[in-house]
């Protein structure tokens, strides 16, 4: 116990220090540098509990500060007290989210919490079905198994030489996730494009994406989808957290003609990594896809609901317990939480556009500033080149504890660092 209290000491003071603009984001070696710091090797005797805080306190020490105002690098920012607070009595808790019989209020509370999610999407009383993975790609891929099975039941059996040469189509900002999971699913990442002789089976739209944070129109491909009996998928997992917002959500006009819509809470609602959420309008066919019938966990003889073993409808066996840090920070902030959160960010990126798009001396040097701002330690944010756009500043706003001094304090010293070039 008195190990623990002191490992909580340590952590508490990383959340102080996270918070507090006087400290740097991180405090950048370069990795043989960083490798000599400290001894990192596994040894064949064990540490004393001593030994083990020192190693605590040097993994923050060289950590990277996410939860800082101003971090806007890549999309999981910030640190909420209740999400953390989840966090940590899931990992006491240790249970697994294949059964109800292990993770009886878990598995419950995901229920709940993905019918709420189904009904902000606009699905008819909440129907349907879905699951938490590790991410957006994870969940990606799986709304690409369900459309393959939805055309092709027989693939699950017979393989993908039981089928003809599938196309999936998607917007060329789309994540990489898409070819990612065509190549895993082996329908290969070549068939992630538009020709003909193909069978399409699969359209992903993309609501937010991942560098421009820009919306496909929902609603003109959910027509051509129903035209042409092809499963509609929305990825929403950054832009979809904007269905909170009363004020934003018509960006996704159209997301409820989805079979398939990826959201991920861990990004703009800044519930703790991980928390990626598949709703899937058919509710039965997650089951279908994916069921084995492991007797040694799903047996069907059990004493309650079947239904709540939601095990087999996973690609996982072992499933980590996401559900709970986005439940209780659910519970702490209610919608209308979410929904200021959420128009405060927007409104932090709209302010930033505006200061500057006329502001005289912006040059795409974005490496060598990036460079400078690492080793500064001050401020982080990505680059990028896209298409033929060289290099930027790839700019995230999801930080619930950034302000607008924040962003004057980024423009004010990308200027500094970048001032003789």
């Amino acid at each position: 116990m008195s190990f623990l209290q002191e490992v909580v000491d340590i952590l508490l003071a990383y959340i102080v220090e996270s918070f507090d603009r006087e400290t740097k984001v991180i405090d950048f070696h370069y990795p043989n540098e960083l490798m000599q710091r400290n001894n990192w090797e596994l040894q064949d005797e064990p540490e004393s509990l001593d030994d083990i805080l020192v190693s605590c306190r040097a993994t923050l020490k060289y950590a990277i500060k996410t939860a800082h105002p101003r971090y806007f690098n890549q999309l999981s920012t910030g640190l909420d007290m209740v999400g953390l607070a989840a966090d940590w009595l899931t990992s006491t808790a240790n249970t697994n989210m294949f059964t109800y019989e292990v993770a009886p209020v878990f598995v419950l509370l995901e229920y709940v919490t993905l019918k709420k999610m189904r009904e902000i999407i606009g699905w008819q009383d909440g129907s349907g079905d879905g699951i938490f993975s590790p991410g957006g790609a994870i969940s990606n891929m799986y709304a690409m198994l369900l459309a393959r099975f939805k055309m092709f039941p027989e693939v699950k059996e017979k393989g993908m030489s039981s089928v003809p040469r599938l196309a999936a189509f998607t917007s060329e900002h789309s994540h990489f996730s898409i070819k990612k999971g065509a190549a895993a699913l082996g329908i290969g990442t070549e068939s992630v494009i538009c020709v003909k002789g193909f069978v399409p089976f699969f359209v992903s739209a993309t609501a937010g994406t991942t560098v421009y944070g820009a919306f496909d129109p929902l609603i003109a491909v959910s027509d051509i989808c129903k035209k042409y009996n092809v499963w509609f998928h929305v990825d929403g997992a950054w832009g979809g957290s904007l269905l909170m917002s009363r004020r934003h959500r018509w960006k996704l006009d159209g997301v409820d003609r989805a079979n398939s819509v990826t959201w991920n809470p861990h990004k703009m609602m800044s519930v703790p990594l991980q928390c990626s959420a598949l709703l899937v309008r058919e509710e039965g066919l997650m089951q279908n896809c994916n069921q084995m019938h492991a007797c040694y966990l799903f047996q069907q003889d059990k004493h309650y609901d079947l239904s709540y073993d939601t095990g087999d409808k996973a690609l996982q066996c072992g499933r980590h317990v996401d559900i709970f840090k986005l439940w209780l920070m659910w519970r702490a902030k209610g919608t209308i939480g979410f929904e200021s959160q959420i128009d405060k960010c927007l409104e932090l990126s709209e302010y930033l556009y505006n200061k500057i798009k006329d502001r005289e001396g912006y040059e795409m040097v974005a490496p060598v500033i990036k460079a400078r701002m690492m080793e500064y330690g001050t401020t982080m944010v990505s680059y990028q080149p896209q298409g033929d756009k060289v290099n930027f500043f790839r700019m995230v706003i999801s930080n619930p504890a950034a302000t607008f001094e924040d962003i004057d304090f980024l423009i004010e010293e990308i200027e500094r660092l970048g001032h003789d070039l």
